[in-house]
């Protein structure tokens, strides 16, 4: 573990790269590494296997599912949070593996399960609210009254059956804090994922940020799409719902970026025939990227809305055109393990090519984007002024002899200039 002036030195220079842009200059191309099933299939050792190909694919993070103890396999009911035996391996393979990522220059990113926490003793009310015999033995204060404990109401949403954490506790806050930086320092994980961000308030986030120094941080701000009755079909305007994601990454100071679902939202309805839907009214990009896109990072599927729990999958059939959108298009893009890796290598390498043509033109989170057409069946665009890209089955390409078609797949086509 560093000292503490190794992370004061580390936290002066992670500060004067957010000056110099934050979020690593937005050239970040993120991988969910794994899904809802995972920890039945010796993980750990799994994703070491694919270090390799994953660094070489051209990812500069990957996702890692809960690595502490938890009362559940999947990771998402913490318990024991300085023991980093779980469903998904041991702690000696989960070094390994990270060790093995930073090899080949991929960051791991933890996934960070703080609004709620499992007790070990009943207390107050006869609830598991205490959490004797295990580091961090906090006892009812640390729960919020909402929740079964003796302590503050909740600063967000609740996260039902299961005491939530008070964070507006000072020695609640502290021991997270030293948590997270050990997970930096101990552990070896670079990125945070903040799980279930709207259970408490987001300026607690930035403290954690401010403290711990991860390199990228995102938070998960899942806010239901607005949708009109009877037919509930989504609405075309958005724009409260990407406001609302907006002002939570606005309160953590910007130091977090935020999950777009604004966008996965509206455009997994594009792509059944409503192209018109990824063009806003003023001519923008519709979601999240269209108003902050260093702090949006896109994604069409991950462990929650796809894999078996399917609470809002991206229709299976227009997977690549997802891609192919979040791929060229401002924001940090985030790739999931079952269509990189379960769907066959056809889609994993027409991902690795859309990859390819990202880095190689230097398209990145701040990349200026001009849409070309967004009707029906069609919806084309020029970002950063190097490539043009289509979606739909229309035909359509870039006027010019300087275009060269770089890649293509199912009604998707992407040039680059020559």
């Amino acid at each position: 573990m560093g000292s503490l002036n190794d992370v004061s030195n580390e936290r002066s220079a992670w500060m004067g790269s957010l000056e110099d842009g934050a979020l690593r200059g937005g050239r970040d191309i993120l991988l969910q590494g794994f899904n809802w099933e995972s920890h039945k299939h010796n993980w750990w050792q799994n994703l070491e296997n694919k270090a390799s190909d994953i660094g070489k694919s051209g990812f500069t993070s990957i996702w890692l599912p809960p690595a502490t103890h938890s009362f559940s396999p999947e990771g998402y009911l913490p318990q024991n949070l300085y023991s980093l035996n779980s469903a998904y391996g041991s702690e000696s393979q989960l070094k390994s593996l990270l060790r093995e990522l930073q090899r080949h220059h991929v960051r791991p990113m933890a996934d960070i399960v703080i609004n709620h926490r499992v007790g070990t003793t009943r207390g107050h009310g006869g609830s598991f609210n205490r959490y004797d015999g295990i580091p961090l033995s906090w006892d009812e204060r640390a729960v919020t009254s909402c929740t079964g404990g003796l302590g503050n109401k909740s600063t967000g949403d609740n996260f039902h059956g299961v005491p939530n954490i008070d964070h507006s506790q000072q020695f609640v806050r502290d021991d997270i804090t030293s948590w997270l930086k050990w997970l930096r320092k101990n552990a070896g994980f670079q990125d945070f994922r903040f799980d279930f961000a709207k259970g408490y308030s987001a300026k607690f986030v930035k403290e954690y940020i401010e403290q711990s120094c991860p390199i990228l941080a995102v938070g998960e701000y899942w806010d239901s799409c607005n949708y009109t009755p009877p037919s509930y079909h989504l609405d075309y305007n958005q724009d409260s719902h990407r406001q609302r994601i907006i002002n939570w990454i606005d309160r953590t100071g910007g130091l977090c970026a935020a999950f777009d679902f604004t966008t996965k939202g509206i455009l997994q309805e594009a792509v059944k025939g409503e192209y018109w839907r990824l063009s806003d009214p003023h001519g923008k990009p519709p979601g999240v990227m269209g108003w902050w896109p260093s702090r949006a990072v896109t994604f069409i599927e991950n462990h929650d809305t796809g894999s078996t729990q399917g609470h809002w999958p991206f229709p299976s059939h227009h997977v690549m055109e997802g891609y192919a959108y979040i791929l060229t298009h401002p924001g940090i893009p985030t790739v999931f393990y079952d269509h990189f890796y379960d769907w066959g290598s056809s889609i994993h390498d027409q991902i690795v090519k859309l990859i390819d043509v990202r880095k190689q033109q230097g398209i990145h989170s701040r990349s200026s984007i001009r849409i070309l057409a967004a009707q029906a069946n069609l919806y084309s665009a020029m970002v950063g002024e190097r490539i043009c890209m289509k979606l739909g089955e229309a035909s359509w390409c870039p006027s010019g002899r300087e275009w060269k078609l770089a890649t293509s797949g199912d009604r998707y086509a992407v040039w680059h200039k020559e």
